[in-house]
């Protein structure tokens, strides 16, 4: 290789432009592939060529590279060449990325079995599955989410163990532990399993490692506060503060609200007050103002109470109003663009914090007006001048109509008629509402005509106020155009879909009209909506009844029953519904309840007596028809019940003692005289003879009042045939005879027709015939006696 080393003559050191056209092979790169030295210096790692004999220097006399001194080549730089060689130039094709050498050999497969690679992977499933559980928490699945944080605990143990095993202790993934924990205590809090959630929370917070584990401490003092440990919720919360620092003003405003709600549990409304004042004074929002308020009216302080309220009105809500939403010009780009915001999600938060914020003023001017003036008129007044310099200045009227609802709830109708006739000159949507409440006034009262014209007033005013046509149509329900008063709760409807008044009236008026599918349609919609209304599920049972469907009469009652357990009617309801279907059992069950409930049911009451009848413990049957007698003491039937019961469980003597006290209250009730007779008779009394003859006297009075009151009858046919000509034609012993009967006594007893003149000693049983009884040691009973043959003698008629 020395060959093609030329050194610089002497000679031509002065000579400075001379040598430029001398080629130099040295810098000729084709043979540097045949170059063995180059080749073996490429491929080493330090670029040394082998030793060789002599050593090639510099013109500056240091050793060149490449060359060996003292038996050690020197390192070789720049072995790589750049890409462009003197055979691109004589016409080979240029390939910069080397596609020319084929593929790249494959690359070298991960050793799985490496500590390193396992420890990667278990912190990639710990990841996984701390994400699993957030997922299922938002899911609302607290159980799977606290499996899977305890799975992904365990597993972070594991993980930190072998750490520690390979490497030290400071290459531990702290933020991986606290996300661990952390996840362990909030699913533990969702679960209500607070104890192990405060214990995992203090694992936190005592480990000064993690730097931000002391906020947690606001965490610790919301479970306290579930568990009505308010004291240490305190404490907790006011470490916390502690720890925060003040450029997280936000966070430190929400601690100190938690604070003054946790002073209200406790009753130290002083000290509540003193954490929202300091809120309202730096940060004030809503919430923190109407607890304020809450705090002055506990303690009674009205100064403050007012003081406060200007406050709360106060409070910026930082929402758009709806000038943005109005399109000012024709530019189609614009309106589109307006629409588009119209509803979008951020307007609909806007509209949740205004309605918010009205909600809060609404409540709290409606607590505090009662107290703080002399009387709660002037307070609404006082509230409704705040509220006017405020920029709420919708609510005003509003808070004049809840006065008018206050006078209301004070049985004071005059003074609310009033205040709502005040609001006739205002604009159509006060004026709507006002009138509307109006007509409602009227027509609880039965005024209809007023009613009819605060309801036009109302739909006058405003066309699409849903309650002012729901109004309208109640009144033309009542005037019974039912088909008209369909039409406008329809209308109401079509403006408010959502109004539930109008639906439940549309589903009365189409049973009024006999369409009872559409009637159906109606309440069946509007229990999409009311999920648990007892009106709405009794008026679905009762379409079902109407249309024979019994099963699901009793199916929708079942759920009636869920919603409202101790109403006797729906249960007397479901046990007629059962007793029709010959399910005694059931029918019991629920009549009982109804009676359990509801002890006066004089329906109920029949049903349970004849039940026992029916079964053959009329010993039971005794106590429901004593109760029915005492709720009805004028209407014999229930004690002549209660006598049959005792002479049906064999009691006679009891029998005969309560047909006696029978006897002595209606002393001209054939059954009972009837039931004397008999049992005087079975039982051998002397006293038969007696009741044979009252009876005797009764029949004949019955039968001489029959007819009276049957030739009275047929003389007022004659008189309107022949007029008044024949009315003096009386005979003397009929004269005598009316003149008897115009000074008997009255009874309600009905009168029943009697062909035959023989005395009915006999019966029938109210509560139906007896069960036979063996017949032992029964003697033949003698024909009852014939009274046909003997006449009225004028000793039997009263005095």
């Amino acid at each position: 290789m020395m060959q093609n080393v030329h050194l610089a003559s002497e000679a031509d050191e002065d000579d400075l432009y001379s040598g430029y056209n001398d080629y130099n092979p040295t810098f000729d790169t084709e043979d540097l592939e045949n170059d063995v030295a180059f080749q073996q210096a490429a491929r080493t790692s330090h670029g040394r060529r082998p030793p060789s004999k002599a050593t090639l220097t510099s013109s500056m006399g240091r050793p060149m590279t490449g060359a060996i001194q003292d038996g050690v080549a020197r390192p070789m730089t720049a072995v790589q060449a750049a890409g462009y060689t003197k055979a691109a130039m004589r016409g080979s094709s240029f390939d910069p990325l080397g596609q020319a050498r084929g593929p790249a050999p494959p690359l070298e497969m991960k050793n799985s079995d490496s500590s390193e690679e396992k420890i990667r992977q278990l912190e990639k499933k710990v990841n996984e599955l701390v994400e699993e559980s957030c997922i299922a928490n938002s899911c609302g699945d607290l159980k799977t989410a606290l499996e899977k944080a305890k799975e992904a605990g365990r597993k972070e143990r594991v993980l930190v163990r072998q750490r520690e095993q390979i490497a030290t202790p400071e290459n531990i993934n702290l933020d991986l532990t606290y996300s661990v924990l952390f996840n362990l205590a909030s699913q533990y809090a969702a679960n209500e399993m607070y104890a192990e959630a405060l214990n995992t929370y203090q694992v936190i917070v005592k480990n000064k490692m993690f730097s931000n584990g002391g906020r947690l401490k606001v965490n610790m003092g919301n479970i306290y506060l579930k568990q009505l440990n308010y004291s240490k919720a305190i404490k907790f919360y006011r470490m916390a503060l502690d720890q925060i620092p003040g450029v997280h003003k936000e966070m430190r405003i929400k601690i100190m609200e938690n604070i003054g709600v946790a002073f209200i549990k406790t009753g130290q409304y002083n000290e509540a007050i003193s954490s929202f004042e300091h809120i309202m004074s730096t940060s004030p929002n809503l919430k923190a103002g109407f607890n304020l308020i809450l705090c002055y009216f506990a303690i009674g302080n009205s100064e403050q109470m007012k003081k406060a309220f200007q406050k709360l009105i106060a409070v910026p809500l930082e929402v758009d109003y709806d000038d943005k939403y109005i399109s000012s010009n024709d530019d189609p780009h614009t309106n589109l663009l307006v629409e588009a915001i119209k509803n979008d999600s951020l307007r609909q938060i806007e509209r949740e914090r205004i309605s918010m914020a009205e909600e809060y003023i609404m409540t709290a001017a409606k607590l505090i007006a009662p107290v703080i003036e002399t009387s709660f008129a002037v307070g609404y007044d006082w509230c409704v001048e705040a509220v006017k310099a405020s920029h709420y200045v919708e609510l005003a009227n509003d808070l004049e109509i809840n006065k008018a609802t206050t006078y209301l709830r004070q049985q004071d109708f005059s003074q609310a008629l009033e205040t709502l006739k005040m609001f006739e000159k205002k604009d159509s949507r006060v004026k709507s509402a006002a009138a509307t409440n109006l007509s409602f006034l009227y027509y609880l009262e039965n005024e209809l005509a007023q009613a009819t014209n605060y309801a036009d007033l109302a739909v006058n005013s405003d066309r699409y106020n849903p309650a002012a046509l729901t109004n309208k149509g109640n009144t033309v329900f009542a005037n019974g155009d039912y088909e008209k008063a369909a039409e406008f709760y329809k209308e109401a409807l079509r403006n408010d879909s959502s109004c539930t008044e109008a639906l439940y009236n549309l589903g009365l008026t189409y049973k009024k009209l006999n369409r009872i599918d559409e009637a159906l349609d109606c309440f069946l919609k509007l229990h999409a909506i009311l999920r648990n209304s007892a009106q709405v599920l009794h008026q679905i049972a009762n379409i079902y009844e109407i249309m024979e469907d019994p099963d699901a009469a009793m199916e929708w009652l079942l759920q009636l029953i869920s919603v409202v357990p101790t109403d006797p009617h729906v249960l007397s309801k479901l046990g007629k519904l059962y007793d029709r279907e010959g399910d005694k059992s059931q029918a019991f069950h629920y009549y009982y309840e109804s009676y359990r409930y509801f002890p006066s049911n004089i329906e109920v009451i029949e049903w349970l007596g004849a039940y026992y009848i029916d079964t053959q413990f009329c010993e039971k049957a005794i106590e429901y028809f004593e109760r029915a007698a005492l709720i009805l003491p004028t209407q014999v039937k229930w004690q002549l019940m209660v006598a049959s019961c005792y002479r049906r469980s064999g009691n006679y003597q009891k029998a005969l003692e309560k047909y006696k006290v029978i006897h002595r209250k209606f002393p001209e009730n054939v059954e009972c005289l009837r039931f004397l007779v008999r049992l005087c008779t079975d039982m051998g009394l002397k006293e038969v003879q007696e009741y044979m003859t009252k009876l005797k006297k009764v029949e004949k009075l019955k039968e001489i009042r029959e007819q009276r009151i049957k030739s009275g009858r047929d003389g007022s046919a004659r008189s309107r045939r022949e007029g008044n000509a024949g009315s003096g034609n009386d005979g003397t012993k009929g004269g005598r005879l009316n003149a008897k009967l115009k000074a008997l006594p009255g009874t309600s007893e009905p009168y029943e027709s009697s062909v035959s003149k023989e005395i009915d000693a006999s019966y029938i049983d109210p509560l139906g015939p007896q069960a036979e009884r063996p017949k032992t040691a029964a003697r033949k009973r003698t024909e009852e006696d014939d009274f046909a043959d003997e006449e009225l003698g004028e000793d039997l008629l009263p005095e």
